[in-house]
């Protein structure tokens, strides 16, 4: 390179690069940089026991219940105690399924049960005009 062509700043140093493996002043031993990503928290699904508790109530409690271990999971994930809250969370997931399951199941059948009877109540049509 022609010095008179580039200006000082843009003149390479000759094998004085900080940071590259094996160049003069470095030793060839490497560093390892170990990044640890924490886990992702345990869900505690607090609003969806919460509806559960309010819309399908009358299925055995089971909104109840999951609202009960939903709270316990965020309790335990507050404390520190990521297993128990994961554990608290889990149950709380499966109780608030089963609950959705049973309350959507009553509804169909409730809705099925009152089109027949309206459809009864109506009286046989044997192809009166």
């Amino acid at each position: 390179m022609n010095p008179a062509v580039y200006p000082p700043e843009m003149i390479p140093l000759q094998g004085r690069y900080p940071g590259v493996q094996g160049q003069p002043g470095r030793s060839a031993g490497g560093q390892c940089t170990t990044v640890s990503i924490p886990p992702e928290p345990p869900r505690d699904h607090i609003i969806w026991s919460l509806s559960s508790f309010l819309y399908s109530n009358p299925c055995c409690c089971l909104g109840l219940v999951a609202l009960i271990h939903s709270i316990k999971a965020r309790d335990r994930k507050v404390v520190g105690d990521m297993e128990g809250a994961r554990h608290y969370g889990s149950t709380a997931r499966w109780l608030n399924i089963s609950a959705t399951v049973l309350a959507s199941v009553m509804f169909l059948i409730t809705i099925i049960i009152t089109i027949i009877v309206v459809s009864m109540s109506q009286g046989p049509s044997y192809g009166h005009y």
